[in-house]
């Protein structure tokens, strides 16, 4: 009696530009054990394609119009039967590794991966683990140490990062410049830095906030 094959790991590319949507189907189309069920340009059609259609694995890009991925993960995750999910991003910002991660992420791969590295990825997780380069591993271990900064502390360093000065900053928050002294040691401590220029360098190089 012959052993029925074993179904392909259906999988959905989901990124706003279509030249790279294009290039991920061509790269998989080929791959044994694996079927591109469908593309979608925005989270939107992501959900769409999602209840029309059985999903096993989401390629998902992070940066897109009006649904991000940070923000699409937890529909996803939400759903009756919900599809695995590998982030595929062109930038490598702790912060957005982390938030991915603790929104339901199972893999992290850079947009210049390898099929092979892209098909181990899908293969891992698909089977219920998780697919983190070391260099990512690593980092991601070292934001879960660290503690999270809190919303005021995010908008102090924003401010630093805009060159305004400790007074400056009490001013607008309407506080004094004692307790911003004690956020930015406080910042400091979390960033493992020695002032609050590092701690600007370090939340902008980590993603924690965005340069205007």
């Amino acid at each position: 009696m012959d052993t029925p094959s074993k179904s392909p790991i259906r999988v959905l590319i989901v990124d706003d530009h279509p030249v790279v949507c294009a290039g991920l189907t061509s790269l998989l189309r080929r791959q044994s054990g694996l079927r591109v069920a469908g593309a979608a340009h925005t989270g939107e059609e992501a959900l769409d394609i999602v209840h029309r259609t059985c999903i096993d694995v989401v390629l998902l890009d992070l940066r897109m119009p009006r649904i991000s991925g940070i923000e699409l993960l937890p529909l996803l995750r939400a759903l009756p039967a919900p599809p695995a999910v590998v982030i595929l991003s062109s930038y490598d910002y702790e912060e957005d590794i982390y938030r991915a991660v603790r929104a339901g992420a199972a893999g992290y791969l850079s947009k210049d991966a390898s099929r092979a590295e892209i098909v181990a990825a899908i293969m891992t997780i698909h089977n219920g683990g998780q697919y983190f380069p070391p260099s990512v591993a690593a980092r991601i271990a070292q934001r879960e140490v660290r503690s999270s900064l809190s919303s005021r502390e995010i908008e102090i360093l924003r401010m630093v990062a805009k060159g305004l000065t400790n007074k400056e900053i009490a001013r607008v928050l309407d506080i004094s410049q004692y307790t911003v002294r004690n956020h930015l040691n406080h910042i400091s401590a979390k960033l493992e830095v020695s002032d609050r220029t590092e701690a600007a360098m370090v939340a902008l190089e980590q993603g924690i906030i965005k340069q205007n």
